[in-house]
């Protein structure tokens, strides 16, 4: 069996053989999978059709899928790495399921988190994913999120936690992440460790300082006052963390922790721009290991947030409340791993 080239394509465009090849199956499981015949494994009915999409044919009208509906996302900006982390993975597996995502982003001057659910509601969405957004203020009023429920729009909120809205939480262990990152620098030799952290009203800021402060007395030996005064609150970005590194230097740090890896980078800057290398005289931990991390100069040392995992959960108990089959209203937890790089090393002495 052959089929045609989609128009406009070169004579030589590949047939079945080449489609069979790029999936790295036989030619007569990808031809079942084209005609929509079962007997084909999932996973090697996902790479035919992937194959198809690679080598660009257009999927047969029959392998065409049609949605089951629209779900919304709603994510606080896109200028932070993670966030479109988190959206490329639900949106993935969104898909996976048969729905269609439709991405809101809040920007500046622009629509409010009420705002694009008042538009997602108009579009009929079949449920909401929420990522970092106003569920995580300890002083946003949690009633518009009841009223959402009572109007029978499933939802699932992710990061930040607020006992008074009964749905389901998925969250990283933000405390577990702080102490990670303070035992690390404790076990190179830093004595002095200071938080750039965002702002307290925040329950990932409160739950990392809270980790934090416990990890300097337990590990270190310091009263909850001394700890609380190498916490410096900021806001979540590269200027943030630059402010709070300054202030952190002239405390006396050897090492630092903050609160994502856009504050992290801040504080290389300031270090570098104080004359100081990093880490040769001040260590820095990020948090989440945000795309290309990796590769910044130096590769930083951060405590990776389970995007994948906690996308997948989140998007699961969402789909679970579609379908009339509602998971336990409560938080699910990840834990998060530390990822060792460049950005840490003994103190000086």
């Amino acid at each position: 069996m052959t089929f045609s080239p989609p128009r406009g394509a070169d004579r030589g465009a590949p047939r079945l053989a080449d489609l069979a090849a790029q999936a790295g199956v036989s030619e007569a499981t990808a031809s079942r999978v084209l005609n929509g015949k079962p007997g084909v494994a999932t996973g090697t009915r996902r790479r035919v059709l992937a194959a198809l999409d690679v080598l660009g044919y257009e999927r047969p009208v029959r392998l065409k899928r049609h949605s089951a509906g629209l779900v919304g996302l709603v994510v606080p900006e896109l200028s932070n790495p993670i966030f479109p982390a988190f959206a490329q993975v639900i949106e993935q597996v969104l898909s996976g399921h048969g729905y269609t995502p439709m991405l809101c982003t809040q920007m500046p001057d622009g629509a409010t988190e009420d705002e694009l659910v008042e538009q997602l509601e108009e579009r009929r969405v079949s449920g909401i994913v929420f990522l970092s957004g106003l569920h995580a203020d300890t002083t946003a009023d949690p009633a518009r999120y009841l009223e959402l429920a009572g109007r029978g729009v499933p939802f699932v909120l992710i990061n930040g936690f607020n006992e008074h809205i009964p749905v389901s939480f998925v969250s990283p262990d933000d405390r577990a992440a702080a102490r990670m990152a303070v035992r690390h620098l404790v076990d190179l030799g830093h004595e002095r460790i200071g938080l750039a952290i965002g702002p307290t009203r925040y329950v990932p800021s409160l739950r990392k300082a809270e980790g934090f402060t416990a990890a300097l007395h337990d590990l270190l030996g310091l009263a909850q006052g001394e700890a609380e005064q190498l916490v410096q609150r900021t806001l979540f970005t590269v200027e943030g963390g630059h402010a709070a590194a300054s202030a952190l230097l002239d405390q006396g740090c050897t090492a630092m922790v903050c609160g994502s890896d856009m504050m992290a980078l801040g504080a290389v800057r300031a270090a570098r721009q104080r004359g100081l290398s990093v880490p040769g005289d001040i260590s820095v931990v990020g948090f989440d290991d945000s795309p290309l991390i990796a590769f910044t100069d130096p590769p930083l040392t951060t405590v990776r947030q389970p995007v994948q995992a906690m996308a997948t959960a989140a998007v699961g108990a969402l789909l679970e409340e579609i379908q009339g089959n509602p998971v336990r209203h409560t938080e699910f937890v990840f834990q998060p791993e530390l990822v060792v790089r460049g950005s840490t090393s003994q103190p000086r002495r």
